[in-house]
């Protein structure tokens, strides 16, 4: 569940006016998603989401995803648009706490992706990455691998076991994976968070991108890495598995708009391995350290263990791509 901060009519009479909304007739909490508060709200000929930003996006990086999603609808990419109040803004208060209105995205996502999906879903991260090598925007990465180490000595590990040793494992490959990390591959603006849920497709066909709270600079090739660990595993028998034909697929959609170089192609291992590194570090995280009265759905992080693990036994392109 995910609709932290609670709202009433006289919050949406007061947002109608500043936006220009027209009469909403009904708004409704959506418990999708972690990080933030959103609220469907329906006026007479459209739809929007409201979101209410939560503790864990930085109120200084508000403006760049704001202007990224504006700047993508301007060149076509299929994202929410944010919209501006009668001053020019985009960002209002709502109890204390920073919050927009975007326009709703036709679609909705998928539980799990077929072949024609990965593939859709590349050809679009590269449009994505080509339209915003023109958006002069810049965000550092704060999730990148270089703040891993940070992230890793704030866990509270308790005597809740996730698996022996676990602290050691995590030091271990953390370690390796900077030692290898690339250098001076292409960089642009990425997404950041590729999940299943961030990816749109209405009636089987590509809608678009939602969800660019953690949109930053960094190697364009970390973010087919995300995908990869995101979109390209199946579960079977209570175990994931690496799909290589999705994989292939995701891969071969990207290329049919942009080229991926051959030292992009030879850090893809490290890559990956550094993408299941973050994401089951940020859900040790929270499962060691989220208070139990806290309304947020703790995802298991044993999955992206199992992704790691995959990653280690795995060394070149070619095992992506075969």
């Amino acid at each position: 569940m995910a609709v932290y901060t609670k709202i009433n009519d006289k919050d949406i009479l007061l947002l109608s006016k500043k936006f220009n909304l027209g009469k909403i007739i009904k708004f409704q909490g959506i418990k999708q998603g972690i990080e933030n508060t959103n609220y469907l709200l329906k006026n007479k000929d459209n739809k929007y989401i409201l979101t209410i930003f939560e503790k864990r996006v930085q109120k200084k990086d508000l403006p760049f995803f704001m202007k990224l999603m504006d700047r993508l609808n301007q060149k076509k990419i299929n994202c929410p648009k944010p919209l501006k109040d009668k001053n020019g803004k985009y960002l209002t208060k709502i109890k204390n706490k920073s919050a927009c209105i975007v326009t709703f995205l036709r679609g909705k996502d998928k539980k799990t992706l077929n072949n024609k999906n990965c593939y859709d879903a590349g050809k679009n991260i590269a449009k994505l990455h080509k339209a915003s090598n023109k958006i002069g925007l810049y965000r550092k990465n704060s999730m990148s691998v270089n703040n891993l180490d940070s992230l890793l000595k704030s866990i509270k590990f308790g005597s809740k076991t996730i698996l022996p040793n676990l602290k050691s494992v995590l030091k271990i490959n953390l370690k390796e994976i900077k030692k290898e990390w690339p250098k001076n591959i292409p960089k642009g603006i990425i997404h950041g968070d590729l999940f299943i849920d961030n990816i749109f497709y209405n009636k089987n066909k590509f809608a678009g991108f939602i969800d660019f709270y953690f949109s930053s600079n960094d190697y364009l090739m970390y973010e087919i890495a995300i995908s990869i660990n995101a979109l390209c595993f199946d579960k079977t028998k209570g175990r994931f598995v690496l799909n290589i034909q999705k994989t292939k697929s995701l891969i071969n959609g990207y290329q049919s708009i942009k080229k991926i170089s051959q030292k992009e192609k030879d850090s893809l291992n490290t890559l990956c391995r550094g993408a299941a590194m973050r994401y089951l570090l940020t859900r040790i995280y929270d499962y060691f350290n989220t208070p139990k009265t806290a309304l947020i759905k703790i995802k298991d992080p044993k999955e992206y263990f199992q992704k790691l693990i995959i990653h280690n036994s795995l060394s070149n392109y070619k095992d992506y791509y075969s």
